[in-house]
């Protein structure tokens, strides 16, 4: 084809689409547009559902009429990776699709070197602790929900995360399962779940993964720790919320201790996380525990005793710790002699269970406030109990 030779049919009216659809987009890319206006222009634009996700798990979906929808985990056929941008189109895709997709995530990344407050325009922290506080009116928590891509109408599950390790936590469940959101709120880590599946089992897959990533020592494990709410009504996030900050209290720092719990695992046991810190500090059988193990010798003997407590026979407990039956019979009785107990009868044992997860409690609860930040290494010098 010759330089003058007329161009092929719909070249010209391809080609005026193309410059439209690049100063739409750069029209928001110059304003102060958030992400929630831009994505809701692509999928009004489209005539489609347009969505985009980040790597902390916030997602927002528009559909073609401008209504916020449900998030969703993105498409195969999505663009690009911080965000992730697509267009949920049914059928074949037209030919600006592309040009569409591109632009748009171009618009959504200028927002956020701009310094935008998050892709929905206002503080995720803010709009999470609307949706999480009982004390916002039910249709002040709605808007939050939907500003967030929360579906109202569908259950959802909140998890705390504390301790280093956080970010990659919280990476490690989106690997798994869908994040509405995360955010960090106070000195803890929350992130919002939707998806459906058991708390129970995902705990049992969440612990296993952060085990793998971030394998503990003798010495203890320095995080990440999670615990889990039961998966309940939208409106009642608040109490899925306080459930997993009490089933991280729980959450274990050594060795062999448990990492993610799940605060329907506790059953009754859910009750001494509700005790002050300093009534589980004072308590007779902790102070005693805290006085033996401040050696490097006690401090073994006592996490050698919560190895037993969570296994349950010497043999296995030989075995997961990788030392001699008799050094493990040696270390528990030295604790046995300072405490008064015989763990070879089952109410002593139950004792020794109950003082080691009293003092496990407290000292994650410490960890939690927000002058606590050596209480895990304390902690780690002297490894109090998990749950199993």
């Amino acid at each position: 084809m010759g330089a003058t030779d007329p161009e092929p049919p719909g070249a010209a009216e391809f080609a005026d689409d193309l410059l439209r659809v690049v100063e739409y987009f750069d029209g928001f890319a110059e304003s102060d547009a958030n992400a929630d206006t831009v994505i809701r222009a692509a999928a009004v634009l489209a005539e489609c559902p347009a969505g985009a996700r980040w790597p902390s798990g916030t997602t927002i979906r528009y559909d073609a009429a401008g209504r916020l929808l449900a998030a969703a985990a993105p498409p195969p056929a999505a663009f690009g990776v911080d965000p992730v941008v697509w267009l949920e189109r049914a059928g074949d895709a037209r030919p600006l699709d592309a040009v569409l997709v591109a632009r748009m995530r171009h618009c959504l990344r200028v927002t956020s070197r701009r310094g935008a407050a998050g892709p929905t325009g206002l503080a995720d922290p803010a709009l999470l602790e609307v949706v999480l506080s009982e004390e916002q009116r039910r249709a002040d928590r709605v808007r939050a929900m939907r500003l967030l891509g929360v579906d109202p109408a569908r259950p959802l599950c909140l998890l705390a995360i504390s301790g280093p390790g956080a970010a990659d936590a919280v990476r490690i469940i989106g690997a798994r399962v869908p994040v509405v959101r995360s955010t960090i709120l106070g000195t803890v880590t929350a992130v919002l779940l939707q998806d459906g599946s058991s708390c129970r089992e995902l705990s049992d897959v969440l612990n296993a993964a952060v085990v793998q990533a971030f394998p503990a020592s003798r010495r203890g494990a320095d995080g990440p720790w999670v615990g889990m709410g039961e998966r309940l009504p939208a409106l009642a996030a608040a109490t899925s919320w306080e459930q997993a900050r009490r089933a991280l209290r729980f959450a274990s720092s050594t060795w062999h201790g448990r990492r993610v719990i799940a605060f329907e695992r506790l059953g009754s046991l859910a009750l001494l996380g509700e005790l002050p810190v300093p009534k589980l500090l004072g308590a007779p059988d902790v102070m005693r525990l805290d006085e033996f193990a401040a050696t490097e010798a006690g401090a073994l003997a006592v996490d050698t005793l919560e190895a037993f407590c969570l296994f349950g026979s010497l043999r296995r407990t030989a075995d997961e710790l990788h030392l001699h039956h008799s050094t493990v019979a040696a270390r528990i009785a030295q604790v046995e002699a300072a405490m008064g107990w015989d763990v070879g009868e089952s109410l002593d044992r139950f004792m020794a269970t109950l003082a080691l997860m009293m003092r496990r409690i407290a000292l994650s609860a410490a960890e939690l406030s927000p002058d606590g930040s050596d209480a895990r290494r304390a902690e780690t010098d002297h490894p109090a109990t998990g749950v199993g």
